[in-house]
């Protein structure tokens, strides 16, 4: 793939290594482009950067989205229909009508005070960004001044991505690579230039070079991985190739500064942060906190440390290389800062407030917990995972759950981007980090949110509990003859089901309240530089998305741009309005998309108490908003529980591009194991509506038929009852639940399995937690 990659090694026409190496010295962006395509270099860049600060004008934009809006939108009405149609008498007034009632409820929308602010806000730090980004690179390709005057010259009609509603087709769809190759031509539309036509290894070379410029302003946040994608999409090239030069420059920077000798300075910042109450709430490991050169500092460049030629290896001369890191090439410090070595403390009184509140937050790294789906992982990988645990519930110095030493000490495995993926409930400890190994850490250092463990647990076996009683299989026969917003509208719910709900409506108003408030101790620690100056790509499902929610809400409300890349948010319980996903988008820097099923009746009926006023954004796509992208799952989501296992097909299918596909696999064998099961167990709560029991063979197992259907025997009532009628004694447990399904309204037989269900779940939740607690501690 890499054959004609500047940097790939051969020996082919004889050349001495010798002689490659010189040759390599001597290229750099002056050397392998005339003054013309260093001017045309500074005006795509300009170019791509006007194209990122026009999708910031459009999120805030009262036309967007509106498909007749002309483009003067000081038109007159009359001129406003005239545009739309030729002939004034065949226009559709009355859509024009919507369209004006709409963009003025949006217009008075964005007049609001907070919104206004937010947009200033937003387009002052592009703007900042921009200056710095055109000044550097034109101080190395032509000058500041003429790369400046480019800035303001850019084109006007850049091409713009337009997000576009998907369904999740069931059917296979491309590998990995050939998806994100797909989508980032979709997502970043090429803009036209001459370099597009220069031979491979310049058009890298150029992608490589703006990288280590990049660099060089001493972050490399989210909006500077943006303009690379459209750089790469505008060279041609694969995005495989941009991600391959990321792995090889983050493992350069730091294999140099793992062997830098540090001085007092910096011994004594190490200290002050191995001393800070933010290690003591669990961020030691936030986004792989690499304490990586802790003994570098100021003191020796890391030219000297050969990170000169470790860069030049990648397609540039060493002393190019270096220069165009400037004070990067420098400074471990610097170094340590990008990757989160030195990552921001967290203030003592926000920590403690919500210490108190969200429980056994940390990050774990994905790639510790190799264990397949089907089975428990060994106490050898959860050692490995984390090296002490204690009780949850007590005090903030037990919320510690340390890195491996491997993510320590093995530069190999750190990367210039951190994706951390949140699951929204649990049946299972190794639920946090399951669902997440679809996700192959190639190009983004992969972690899973833990936090609320009990909180979660409690709420997974509930819902798990509900769906498979007898009153929910009654209940989603009634619910169906219905859309899902009438019964959230309507209250229609079935009495059978209401009856039983205080199993699943107090574990998910508490886990909700957790989730909120874990959703702002994340913000917090992306403020404070936790993840170090890399940009982040969150995705969640169920609660996990609705961490993102309050997450996005709180950078928002703080003016906290640049962090995050991108969020995928699955199965929501938050608000579909336009206002709220307007705040979101701003301060998401690439994609922000919705995963949503019209069928999710879980949701659904676990969201009813809520402001239900506002939309669900789980339930429906979201409207108005240009920069949003929406894929309809509804053919493939039937019930909340299954989206733990559609992550990977999901994320495969809006052309994500770090999907492990051997994961993605596993993930849907599961998915139909997970089915055959619900199907047996459907198929026997109808046969014991129908009198009848399922046959088991002497081991205990169901026997079943040629066609695959469990086997059935009669029950005879006892004394001579007739074929049908199920004996009393049958009648327990689950019984009572089936009493309620047929819809007799009978409360103490309701209240009784609501009971029996809650004592189940309790039973459930606490042998998850121990059997978590005891992995960690090596009990088992």
């Amino acid at each position: 793939m890499f054959k004609h990659v500047p940097w790939a090694s051969s020996h082919e026409d004889g050349q001495s290594t010798e002689g490659k190496q010189q040759q390599e010295e001597e290229q750099s962006l002056t050397t392998s482009l005339n003054i013309d395509q260093r001017g045309d270099l500074t005006l795509l860049i300009a170019s791509i950067m006007a194209s990122i600060r026009k999708a910031i004008e459009m999120n805030f934009d009262a036309n967007a989205t509106l498909p007749s809006s002309p483009s003067n939108s000081r038109a007159t009405e009359d001129e406003k229909i005239l545009a739309a149609s030729s002939d004034p008498a065949t226009a559709d007034v009355e859509k024009l009508d919507q369209e004006k009632k709409l963009r003025e409820q949006r217009q008075k929308e964005l007049s609001a005070p907070k919104l206004k602010e937010l947009r200033e806000e937003a387009l002052r730090f592009i703007d900042q960004w921009r200056t710095h980004v055109i000044e550097r690179i034109g101080s190395i390709v032509n000058s500041k001044e003429e790369a400046s005057s480019q800035l303001h010259s850019a084109p006007a009609n850049i091409p713009s991505h337009a997000a576009t509603d998907k369904k999740l087709d069931p059917e296979p769809s491309a590998g990995s690579e050939a998806g994100a190759d797909a989508a980032l031509k979709e997502i970043f539309p090429p803009i036209d230039t001459p370099l597009s036509s220069l031979e491979e290894p310049t058009r890298i070379l150029i992608l490589h070079s703006t990288l280590l410029l990049l660099l060089s302003l001493e972050h490399y946040i989210a909006p500077s991985r943006v303009l690379l994608l459209y750089l790469t999409s505008s060279l041609h090239l694969p995005l495989s190739v941009l991600t391959a030069d990321e792995e090889k420059v983050a493992t350069g920077l730091l294999e140099a500064a793992k062997h830098m000798s540090g001085d007092s300075e910096t011994q004594k910042k190490a200290e002050e942060n191995k001393n800070s109450r933010k290690w003591k709430v669990g961020l030691a490991s936030v986004a792989g906190a690499a304490l990586i050169g802790i003994t570098g500092g100021l003191a020796a460049p890391l030219v000297a440390a050969g990170v000169g030629s470790v860069m030049g290896g990648l397609g540039l001369g060493a002393t190019a290389a270096a220069g165009y890191l400037g004070t990067v090439a420098g400074s471990t410090v610097i170094v340590g800062g990008l990757f989160g070595a030195y990552g921001g403390k967290m203030t003592g009184e926000m920590m403690d407030a919500y210490a108190k509140e969200v429980s056994d937050f940390a990050f774990l790294p994905v790639k510790d917990n190799p264990h397949p789906l089907s089975s428990k992982p060994s106490k050898d990988t959860s050692s490995q995972q984390e090296k002490e645990i204690k009780d949850p519930a007590s005090d903030t110095s037990k919320h510690l759950s340390p890195t491996s030493d491997k993510a320590i000490s093995d530069p190999s495995s750190r990367r210039l981007r951190v994706t951390i993926g949140i699951s929204g409930w649990l049946t299972d400890s190794h639920d946090v980090t399951h669902p997440w190994r679809v996700l192959s850490g190639s190009s983004s250092e992969v972690f899973a949110l833990r936090y609320e463990l009990e909180a979660l647990m409690n709420l997974g076996n509930s819902i798990q509990s509900m769906v498979s009683s007898a009153a929910w299989g009654y209940a989603k026969s009634e619910m169906i003859k219905h859309t899902i917003f009438a019964e959230l509208s309507a209250a229609l719910w079935p009495l059978a089901l209401l009856k039983i709900s205080r199993v699943v409506d107090n574990p998910f108003s508490i886990a909700k309240s957790r989730s909120d408030k874990a959703g702002e101790l994340l913000a917090d620690a992306l403020i404070n530089k936790a993840q170090g100056e890399r940009p982040v790509t969150l995705v969640g499902y169920s609660l996990g998305a609705r961490v993102i929610y309050s997450c996005l809400m709180g950078l928002a409300r703080r003016k906290a741009f640049g962090l995050v890349e991108s969020v995928v948010l699955i199965g929501a319980p938050c608000p579909s309005t336009t206002s709220d996903w307007r705040v979101m988008r701003s301060v998401v820097a690439s994609r922000l998309v919705n995963v949503y099923s019209a069928n999710d009746y879980v949701l659904g009926f676990l969201y009813r108490t809520s402001s239900i006023q506002y939309g669900v954004a789980g339930l429906q796509k979201i409207e108005g908003l240009a920069g949003v992208e929406n894929m309809d799952v509804s053919e493939s989501v039937s019930g909340h529980l299954r989206y733990r296992y559609l992550v990977g097909s999901i994320l495969k299918k809006i052309g994500f591009e770090d999907i492990d596909l051997k994961a993605v696999e596993e993930e849907a064998a599961a998915l139909k194991k997970m089915d055959e099961e619900d199907e047996i167990k459907s198929y026997a709560e109808k046969a014991k509506a129908q009198g009848k029991s399922i046959v088991t063979g002497a081991d205990g197992k169901i026997l079943f038929d040629k066609d695959g259907k469990p086997l059935m025997e009669k029950i005879w009532r006892p004394g001579g009852g007739k074929e049908g009628e199920t004996d009393k004694t049958q009648e327990t447990g689950k019984g009572e639940g089936e009493s309620v399904a047929k819809g007799k309204d009978d409360k103490e037989g309701g209240d009784e399995e609501a009971e029996r269900m809650e004592k189940e779940v309790q039973e459930k939740t606490q042998q998850g937690l121990l059997q978590g607690m005891a992995q960690r501690l090596h009990l088992k």
